[in-house]
């Protein structure tokens, strides 16, 4: 019995066929209910896919040309909200 992309199955049947049931439900992503006796006992679903990772994930794309730590030649006027170009001591 089909209804919308869920289907129903007597667990006698899945018994007998689950491994090719396994196979559809993952490639066709469908859901099958399993039932016994008219009744649903357990539902079949397709595994999502893992999410991607944020953490790592430009590892080797990305090259760090000169010293991200060090100090600047450049300030920051936080009271104007700029960044001057060069270092200016006189201020």
């Amino acid at each position: 019995m089909t209804m919308g992309m869920k289907q129903q199955m007597a667990a006698g049947a899945f018994k007998a066929r689950c491994l090719r049931i396994l196979d559809e439900v993952q490639q066709q992503r469908k859901e099958i209910e399993i039932t016994k006796r008219g009744k649903p006992v357990a539902k079949l679903v397709p595994v999502e896919a893992e999410p991607r990772q944020v953490f790592g994930r430009m590892k080797g794309r990305i090259q760090i040309l000169g010293d991200l730590l060090g100090p600047l030649d450049a300030r920051w006027d936080a009271s104007r909200g700029i960044l001057l170009k060069k270092t200016d001591d006189s201020r």
